[in-house]
């Protein structure tokens, strides 16, 4: 997935990022408000932290205008703020989960990935595709009762075919899903993470579009 997070404390955001990043997911990091603003316009995501205590505002505000633009992207709120109405002002502003600092970062981990579940339309964490059954929860895969080692690279890119079932997906979507902006990305770098998961998963796994992009194989 490709994650914004929006956060002014530098000690939390950078562990915040770099758990993300260990996950497998790209991450955009801002610290204002106006700032991601900027990046969700000019970029696609699939889920946003939200800091409620940011420089240049408050982050329910901006939340509730992108509700109201019809913004559906999910929203976790990483914020001190812990009282009850808090929680229930973030919440009804459009929040999809709430999360009070400090807080381990392996359950936010466990966060994002049950709100991604449930935007994706299967709240369960375990998925059979074909010989395959993947516990998306723990991260996890078993081909034919044998478990497989996936690379984080390699799963973030099997879990946006798996969310996206029967949808051609682009080259260059791929590459927005495993790196944020400004990272250097080598010409063949989906094509090889590919090959790998083919490898890995059987080689009916990913179906290729020529000239248009990748979908996931029947099962």
């Amino acid at each position: 997935m490709r994650i914004l997070l929006i956060e002014d404390d530098t000690v939390l955001g950078a562990a915040v990022r770099d758990q993300i990043a260990a996950d497998g997911h790209s991450v955009d990091w801002v610290q204002r408000l106006d700032a991601a603003g900027d990046a969700m316009a000019g970029a696609s995501f699939d889920l946003v932290l939200l800091d409620l205590m940011l420089p240049d505002g408050r982050g329910i505000p901006f939340l509730r205008r992108l509700r109201a633009k019809g913004d559906v992207t999910p929203v976790i709120i990483l914020t001190a703020l812990d009282q009850i109405s808090d929680r229930i002002e973030g919440l009804n502003a459009g929040a999809d989960d709430y999360l009070v600092k400090p807080f381990d970062l392996a359950e936010l981990s466990a966060r994002i990935g049950s709100v991604a579940r449930r935007y994706a339309g299967n709240p369960n964490p375990i998925v059979t595709h074909g010989p395959l059954e993947i516990d998306l929860a723990a991260r996890s895969i078993h081909r034919d009762g044998r478990p497989v080692a996936l690379t984080a690279r390699e799963w973030a890119l099997f879990e946006a075919f798996l969310s996206r079932p029967g949808q051609l997906l682009s080259k260059a979507q791929l590459e927005d899903k495993l790196y944020a902006f400004g990272a250097e990305i080598e010409s063949n770098t989906i094509e090889v993470h590919l090959s790998r998961l083919r490898k890995k998963l059987g080689a009916e796994v990913i179906e290729t579009e020529r000239g248009l992009g990748y979908r996931l194989g029947r099962a």
